[in-house]
Formats: structure tokens, sequence, C-alpha cells
């Protein structure tokens, strides 16, 4: 018998302990052992939790429970779970965790602290999609080329209305918030920090790269509009957020941005609060992996599939490499990214704009893909709308900077960032 302890008995973690006890036989067939939860931790003892499980308030009484064989950690959170982490791997305990924001920060560290004792955490990213899985084990063989996610349900639906319905992102952001996608404060989620923490853990694992939210380039959906809609509509695109992993020669790119990609890509087919992984390897090629990114059941299944791999004893090295990766590969900085680029533009209506702004672009090597032209509320102006061809971040926020400074030029200059 396998016994269990859960620190954060909420949405997630009672799913953790119902499943577990509804779907017991089939687990045990599967696992090779009766696993059982024992006892569980929540901040407020009084609030019904619909389990039937001894609950405490002290992370400790399970932390130091000589009888638990793995610890759940679903807390939330960095410093306090990071502390409770290690001293669970430090008794002895095999850790499961679903908490991305933990990893982004300390994985590294909980590997070294872990050594040979199993810690697990497919439910840390895209929820119920087993891509932790499949990079670590399925995909083995190959040299990953690059990855793209939708990461984020929550942005996912919100541009799914926008573009499916013409919804302002004013509305759409209340709506999401009065159906629960959104927080009260929706910045870590529409702000690209939630999928930035996502994207790190997968870089990890598919390239040894050890960096932090605050070394990648992190722009979330705030300020798109039913004006970029439309053009991506009129050239073929989709607007997705995307985390981006890419290796270019001995680097690799981390993003996370809203993206324009053409429609009939398989992750642009991608809607609401679904999420999806494209993974290209270099021997399979290109391989993608859906499904619900969030929800208590989801979540639970891929926590309990670590719990399983644990008591079948098929875990195997936290990261994926048994040894260090010597591949030479290095983060990028983020002025070195190479891509197409889409910008949104107020000018005055007046002959000649053009060529001021094709003149200017021109000086730091960019050249123009496609063009349109909308009317501006104001009748004196315009909105100039047009694509890149490639070229280099740092060239194009030196660009923007002189496209700014131009006289006719009015307001700020919006930027999205296009893959193909």
């Amino acid at each position: 018998m396998v016994k269990i302890g859960i620190l954060g008995v909420g949405t997630v973690g009672a799913s953790v302990a119902n499943i577990l006890e509804s779907n017991a036989d089939i687990i045990e067939a599967r696992a090779g052992k009766k696993i059982i939860v024992k006892s569980g931790v929540v901040q407020n003892l009084s609030k019904e939790r619909g389990v039937n499980i001894t609950l405490s308030d002290n992370p400790l009484d399970v932390v130091n429970d000589p009888e638990i064989d793995i610890v759940v950690e679903l807390m939330g959170g960095v410093d306090e779970p990071y502390s409770l982490v290690k001293k669970a791997l430090e008794n002895g305990k095999a850790v499961v965790t679903a908490n991305k924001a933990l990893l982004a920060y300390h994985r590294y560290e909980l590997q070294e602290i872990a050594g040979d004792i199993p810690l697990m955490y497919e439910a840390s990213t895209a929820g119920g999609i087993p891509i932790i899985g499949a990079l670590r084990t399925g995909l083995s063989a190959n040299h990953i080329e690059s990855i793209q996610g939708i990461m984020n349900g929550t942005c996912n639906y919100m541009l799914t209305k926008m573009i499916n319905e013409g919804a302002l992102y004013d509305a759409i952001l209340k709506e999401s918030q009065d159906l629960g996608y959104a927080e009260a404060d929706p910045s870590f989620d529409v702000g690209g920090f939630d999928a930035s923490h996502k994207l790190l853990i997968l870089a990890s694992i598919a390239y040894g790269i050890d960096a932090k939210p605050e070394d990648i380039l992190i722009e979330g959906i705030e300020n798109i509009t039913q004006t970029d809609v439309a053009f991506a509509k009129e050239f073929g695109y989709e607007i997705k957020l995307l985390g981006i992993a890419k290796k270019i020669g001995e680097g690799v790119e981390l993003r996370v941005h809203a993206t324009m990609i053409p429609k009939e890509s398989m992750i642009a087919k991608v809607d609401g609060v679904m999420n999806a992984v494209t993974v290209v390897g270099d021997r399979v090629g290109e391989t993608m992996y859906y499904g619900p990114g969030a929800g208590g059941d989801a979540t639970a299944s891929a926590v309990i599939s670590d719990i399983v791999d644990i008591v079948r004893g098929n875990q195997g090295p936290m990261l994926g490499y048994k040894k260090g990766l010597e591949s030479g590969l290095k983060l990028l900085s983020k002025d070195d990214i190479i891509t197409q680029y889409y910008l949104r533009l107020e000018v005055s209506d007046e002959s000649g704009v053009l060529a001021k702004i094709t003149s200017t672009l021109g000086e730091f090597g960019i050249s123009i893909e496609s063009m349109l032209q909308k009317p501006s509320l104001q009748k004196s102006r315009a909105k100039l709308l047009f694509t890149t061809h490639k070229t280099k971040e740092s060239k194009m926020q030196e660009a923007m900077k002189s496209l700014s400074s131009l006289t006719v030029v009015y307001g700020d200059i919006a930027m999205m960032r296009i893959e193909k």
C-alpha cells in the first residue's frame, strides 16, 4: 500500500482525493499497489472540501509523517511550497507537484535536492495534456527543433471570442472573470506570465536551458484591438498567445507573446479554453498535443498519472536527463530574436506619409511584405497596418522608436510578431 499526503486540498486536491477513492480498482490494477490518501492540508479547516480524508492546517503534519510515501503539492506560490517540497525530499519522500511557478524559479535546485528521489510535475504544464511525458520519454530519440504552445485557456478563450464574435477586449475580459476563467486581477493570465512559467519548464526538458521568467521576452494580449483582428482575417492569420521555444544554431529563443499564425496551421484551429502544444523533433517531425489546460479533474488526472508512475518505478530523471546535457545551447538574448512583424500606426492622412514610413524602416534594413490602410476616428488621420519581412528584434525596436518620433505618426505603435 502507498500512502499519499496532499498539501492544498482545493479544487485540484479534492479531485485527486476523490478520483483515487472512486477509481481505486482501476488505479490499483495499473499501479500494482493500492494507493490511498492518508491526509491533506488546508488553510481553513471550517470550509467544506467534499473529501473523505483527514485534514490539517499544518503542512508539517504531512511532510514529516513517516507513514506518507508521496507528497502531492498543490498549494500554489513559490517560497512556502519550495521549503516544504525541499523538506519532503530531504525526508526521503517522493513529490508530485502541479506548481508551475515553483518550477519556473526552482526546478534546477529541486533536481539537485531530489537526486534519485522521484519528483514529478506533469500537471504543472497544460493541465491534462501529457506534454511533460511526451518530451521526457516519448520524444527522447529527437533533438527538439521547436515548441509552440497555447498554454493559457483564459487568453485563448478571450481571443476566440474577439475573432469569432467581434467582442471587445474589455467586455470579454469581464465575461471571462464572471465565468471564473480569469481572476479578479487578470494580469498573470492576460500578461503572459502564466504561459511563461510553463514554457520555461518545457524548455528545460527540451534544451537544458536554466532560465527564469525575468530572462525571457513576455508580452500579453492587452493591446489587441478589433483592427488587428480584421487585419489578421484579411491576410489569412489567426491570433494566439503562444509560448515559443525555438532552436537557432547554438542558441534557443524563449518568448511568450500574442502571435499571428497562418489560419491553416494545426494550432490555429484550437479555440476556447483548450490548450495545445506542437513539438517539432528532428526525427519525428511535427506532433501536437491537445486537451484541457485546467480544471479540477483534468489536472488531477495528470497528478495521478505521476503518482502511478512513481509507484511503478517508471519516473526517470526529473528534467529528462540521466547526465548533464552537453549540447552547448545557450539562451538567446531578446534582442537576437528573428521573426516577422505586424505594425499598427495612426498617421496623418496625407500624401508622402507611406514614403516616410518605408524610408524610416529601410534605415534599419526592414522591408514591408503587405500593407493595409483603414480609416481612423479622426478625419485627418488614417490607420496604417503592415507586415514586414524577417528582421531582428533589436532592429524592430529601434525602428519603432524612430517611427514614433515622426511628426506624421500619432500615439503608440502597436506591434505583434508573426510565426509561419
